[in-house]
This record gives C-alpha cells, sequence and structure tokens, in this order.
C-alpha cells in the first residue's frame, strides 16, 4: 500500500522524488527546489511567514587575495559568490547578485552569499598564495575539527624543533623492521597517555602508508581532540623522501 501511495504522489505531482513539499494542498517541489527557494529567501513568501533577519558575516579579505579576485573579475561581469555547504566545502566565482543574496564588503570586495553560507562565514578569511602552484587558502571558524594531512617534509621540521605526540600505529613486528626516531609506539601505555592529554594538545599518528593512522586519527577527533594530524603516505614516505636509511618493507 505504501508503495502505491508513492507512485500516486508522483503521478499526482508530475515529480518522480520525494520528498516533495506542498502548501495548501499545492505541490511546491522536491528537496533541491525547496533548498534552492530557501537560499534565495523565496521559500518565506510560499510558507506565508517573514524571513527571519539576517546577522551580516564579518569577512576578511587579504591584499593578496583581493588582487586575485579583481584580476579575476577583470574579464567577468559581478562580484566575488562564496558557497559553503553544510560539510564546509567551499566554491568561490565571479557572478551577478541575485534575489535574495546576501552582500558583504570586505577590503574592496564585494562578497555574494546565498542565506545558508551567510550563517556559516562569520570570521571567513580569504586569503591568495602565489608560490607552488598558487591559490585561494580559506580560513574559517565554524568549521568543525577535522583530521589535518601532514606530509613527511613538515614533520621532519617539528621533530627537528623538539619532541611531539607522535604516535606509530603498526604492530611490534613491524616497528622491529623500521622507526621513524621519536615517534611512540601505540601501546597501551601510549593511549593512556594520550587519554590524559589535553584536548588541545597537536597529536600526529602514522603507520605504514597513512591507512591506519587516518583510522586512529578519526577516532580520536571523534573523542574531542582538536588538532589532530595524520601523516600521509606514513613511514614508507619518510624512507624514500626524508631518511633512507630507514627500511623498506
Amino acid at each position: 500500500q505504501r508503495a502505491d501511495l508513492r507512485d500516486g504522489m508522483k503521478e499526482f505531482s508530475s515529480w518522480p522524488t520525494f520528498p516533495q513539499l506542498y502548501v495548501g494542498g499545492e505541490f511546491v517541489g522536491g528537496c533541491d527546489i525547496v533548498k534552492e527557494l530557501f537560499a534565495s529567501g523565496e521559500l518565506f513568501d510560499v510558507l506565508g511567514t517573514k524571513a527571519p533577519e539576517i546577522t551580516l558575516p564579518t569577512i576578511t579579505v587579504t591584499p593578496a587575495a583581493q588582487k586575485a579576485i579583481a584580476a579575476a573579475a577583470e574579464d567577468e561581469a559581478g562580484a566575488l559568490r562564496i558557497e559553503i555547504s553544510p560539510q564546509y566545502q567551499y566554491a568561490l566565482s565571479i557572478d551577478e547578485a541575485g534575489p535574495g543574496d546576501v552582500k558583504v564588503e570586505a577590503g574592496g570586495i564585494t562578497v555574494l552569499l546565498d542565506r545558508q553560507s551567510a550563517a556559516r562565514a562569520d570570521g571567513l578569511r580569504i586569503d591568495f598564495a602565489e608560490e607552488g602552484e598558487g591559490g585561494f587558502k580559506i580560513e574559517n571558524p565554524n568549521e568543525p575539527a577535522r583530521v589535518k594531512q601532514i606530509d613527511v617534509a613538515t614533520l621532519k621540521s617539528l621533530l627537528d624543533k623538539g619532541p611531539i605526540e607522535l604516535f606509530d600505529v603498526r604492530t611490534p613486528d613491524e616497528r622491529a623492521k623500521a622507526v621513524i626516531e621519536g615517534a611512540q609506539h601505540f601501546d597501551n601505555a601510549a593511549q593512556q597517555k594520550l587519554a590524559s592529554l589535553d584536548k588541545d594538545t597537536p597529536i600526529f599518528f602514522h603507520c605504514h602508508h597513512g591507512g591506519r593512522s587516518q583510522q586512529a586519527a578519526d577516532h580520536y577527533l571523534r573523542q574531542g581532540f582538536k588538532n589532530v594530524h595524520n601523516v600521509a603516505g606514513g613511514i614508507d614516505a619518510w624512507s624514500t623522501q626524508i631518511d633512507s636509511k630507514v627500511a623498506r618493507y
């Protein structure tokens, strides 16, 4: 019977997917359309309610980023649009303002955001790095903590400055073949030590190639640690890029 009901709703609305929103008996749309209506502010008109006031976010655009944005805008009309997904993935483009857009002035740059992105943008900082391949760098204090990937060259520079909380999650047999000097075997004693550390302490995990250490890092991120790192490439990358005397296996 439930399948019959779903099929009947699809036929009634001429819309193939669920969920479906109806207001006053009238079909409004599916999930994507409702999200678009909310982002533009039009959904509140459909619902017959007043849109809540939006607090304008504070956004910082560094001089380097201003220069890069100005260069991009030379060939396209519009302002800088920033979209921030619920997973805090970012999309930057040059675009014309649309209905419901939130406009913010940041260092002479007009920034456009939809309502949802604006709610995630307060304190956003946009920079631009010219070295290497270059590109925009975004810092957002609203982002949930996530595991940071660290390359072996950066790890070496940290170890050269002094001890860090680096944990080796490999087996004892693997450690008998090769170790990174300064890495602590992640045995029961190390796990007890880690549990006693302040949650703001920078902690680092490595394994053979980076898979098991990523799992360990994810686990401790869920335990509330805020500065968690996974060594990309593991000890194998250390052997090939930093210290060839460390055996590969």
